[in-house]
Order: structure tokens, then C-alpha cells, then sequence
């Protein structure tokens, strides 16, 4: 990164000049929708598509998960969003302003956090932030302000004056948030924020996504971690293939399997082996999928799935290793859906 900071892009016009999506907000009055995109596409020159007629409305202050495997079509939408990918078709809005159409004032309301480490190696963690803020036309003495305020917000005040390359994993994440909000922006995307840090360090970008939204920041919050999109988010889109399969809350995408429970079974022998002897023996089964190991089990009503799984192994000469019985989760609602185990992508 150079030192010599770039004229900033022009401001974005006011939502209401822009056709945006409107809600009814707390007032009353109509509030435009965060990020709206209608029958966005996006196919590469060598046919593959990616992203298929996404048709999405992100709310103002909410946390947004897109859930998906590798592959799934997360990067690429988030790049149409971001103003980095092109679309084929359809239209994106982000902040109220078209982002294929007007890129340049689009970006000034977007804040993004990759998956790479871009803080610059020469200049120190508080010169980082205040670099961006003069990038995006805050003066001196405001930008300097506000690195102090987000530094002090991500626990990193103790740290202004350290280089960059001191910092561990968790620290650079926490810092590179902090800088993606300097300039206050409408719609923060965090891309996988999480990948590669210990749990405490993972702890600690969790908290700060809960702060951000406390404050009334919208956060689209792009993971492959199942766990970390039912924790965090207001609302979860899974998508597969380039296409939505689903959209709701974590609780809602759950219910929808119509189960109260999942047990993983695993036995001495082979999952389609063990599946062929508890189809049709499990009480209240609704659905049952082969994991590389085991055997995943939803079923409504769990008063009896212990003894059933057992007596079912029993009778058959098969010995269980593992019985591990939960509530449903959102790997419960992919499977479902796609009748794959997201991890095994």
C-alpha cells in the first residue's frame, strides 16, 4: 500500500433517491432495506455459474449470515455486493445505491473485512486506521479521533504504537474490523472472520460482531462454520450451488426439518449397513443421511430413540461405538436440504 493517500470516491445520494426497498422502522416511517438484491447472477466465461437469480433483503442493524460449503457461491455474491465482481444479471443495492451501476459512491458505504490479512506492514496499528480515515475524507484530527475510539472498542488501545507484524492472528482480525468501521460504514461484510484463530481469539471477534450490532451496524457475515452463523446471526441464508435453499432465523430454519431431535450413531460396521438396520426401527424417523463415520438420525419424539437404536443393533449382530443424541442444528437443516454434510465439501 502506498502512503499517499487516494482522493476518497464521491459521497452516495440520499437512499431515498435511489429506489431502494423501504420497511416500516420504529417511527413509522419507511426505512430502506440495507442490502437488496433482485435475480442476481453471475456466470464466469467458462459457464460455470456461480451465483443463480438471488433474490435477498438484508434489514438495517442486523446480522445476515450467508451459510454455504466451499464453493457455494458466498465469495463470489459478496463480490457483485462489494463492487469487486461484476454481475451478469440482475441488480444489487447496497446502502440504497446500485453498486454495479454507481461503484465508486457504493464503496463509500461499504466496510469489508477478507479473508487475508491487507493491513499494511509499514505503518503501525493506529497509523493503519488513520490512514483509512484520510482515504475516506475524514480530516486529520477526526480520523485520528475516531482510530482511537475503534482501537480502544476492539481491546486494542495498548497496541496503537506496536508494527503490524507484532500482532498475532486473533489481534490483526480485531484490528482490520476496526479499520472496515472507521469511516462509519451502512453494511459491514465480514468473510469468514473466524478461520485459523484460536478459540480465545474467536471469542473475542464474536463479542466485537455483538458490540457492532448493539450499535445498530448491519453485518453480513459470510461462513462456512454452522456454529458461528446460529450464535450470531438475526437471520441466516444458506446457499449451495450458486442458488438459496433457505432463509429464515436459526430457530426457524430449524423447526423446518420437523424434528425434535438428531442422534449420530456410529457402529463397527459400515454407515449404509448400519442405516439399513435402523430404517423402518427408530420411532418417529424423519429423515436419516450416511456421515462419513456415522449415521445422522432426525426424529420427532425422542422418548424411546436410546432403547430403539440399541435393541435395533442388537438384534442385527452390530456393535455401537457412539450414540450422540442433540437438539437439531443448522447442519441438521443442509442436510435436509441437500442431503450432504456440509463439511464434507
Amino acid at each position: 500500500m502506498s502512503s499517499t493517500a487516494q482522493a476518497p470516491p464521491p459521497a452516495p445520494p440520499p437512499a431515498s433517491s435511489t429506489g431502494a426497498p423501504a420497511a416500516a422502522g420504529r417511527s413509522g416511517h419507511a426505512t430502506p432495506a440495507a442490502v437488496r438484491t433482485v435475480g442476481l447472477t453471475k456466470t464466469y466465461p467458462d459457464g460455470i455459474e456461480a451465483v443463480r437469480d438471488l433474490d435477498l433483503d438484508i434489514r438495517p442493524g442486523e446480522v445476515f449470515a450467508l451459510l454455504g460449503p466451499n464453493g457455494a457461491g458466498k465469495s463470489t455474491t459478496v463480490g457483485m455486493l462489494t463492487t469487486s465482481v461484476v454481475p451478469t444479471a440482475g441488480q444489487a443495492l447496497v446502502g440504497g445505491v446500485d453498486v454495479a451501476a454507481r461503484p465508486a459512491p457504493a464503496r463509500r458505504g461499504i466496510g469489508v473485512v477478507p479473508q487475508r490479512n491487507t493491513l499494511d506492514r509499514s505503518l503501525t496499528v493506529r497509523e493503519n486506521l488513520v490512514f483509512h480515515g484520510r482515504y475516506f475524507g475524514l480530516r486529520t484530527a477526526e480520523a485520528r479521533a475516531r482510530a482511537d475510539l475503534r482501537l480502544a472498542q476492539v481491546g486494542l488501545d495498548g497496541a496503537a504504537g506496536k508494527a503490524v507484524d507484532a500482532l498475532s492472528g486473533g489481534m490483526a482480525q480485531r484490528l482490520m474490523i476496526a479499520r472496515a468501521v472507521l469511516h462509519r460504514p451502512a453494511v459491514l461484510f465480514l468473510d469468514e472472520p473466524t478461520t485459523g484463530l484460536d478459540p480465545q481469539s474467536r471469542l473475542a471477534v464474536h463479542e466485537i460482531v455483538r458490540e457492532l450490532r448493539a450499535g445498530g451496524q448491519t453485518i453480513v457475515l459470510i461462513t462456512h462454520d454452522m456454529l458461528e452463523a446460529d450464535q450470531l446471526a438475526d437471520r441466516v441464508a444458506i446457499i449451495d450451488h450458486g442458488r438459496l435453499l433457505a432463509l429464515g432465523t436459526p430457530a426457524e430454519l430449524k423447526r423446518s426439518v420437523d424434528a425434535d431431535t438428531v442422534a449420530a450413531v456410529s457402529a463397527d460396521t459400515d454407515p449404509a449397513s448400519l442405516a439399513a438396520v435402523l430404517r423402518g426401527r427408530v420411532p418417529g424417523l424423519r429423515d436419516l443421511h450416511l456421515l462419513p463415520e456415522a449415521v445422522l438420525l432426525t426424529v420427532q419424539g425422542a422418548e424411546h430413540l436410546f432403547t430403539s437404536i440399541i435393541e435395533a443393533a442388537a438384534q442385527a449382530g452390530i456393535t455401537l461405538r457412539d450414540i450422540r443424541i442433540e437438539e437439531p442444528s443448522l447442519q441438521t437443516v443442509f442436510l435436509h436440504l441437500t442431503g450432504k454434510d456440509l463439511r464434507d465439501r
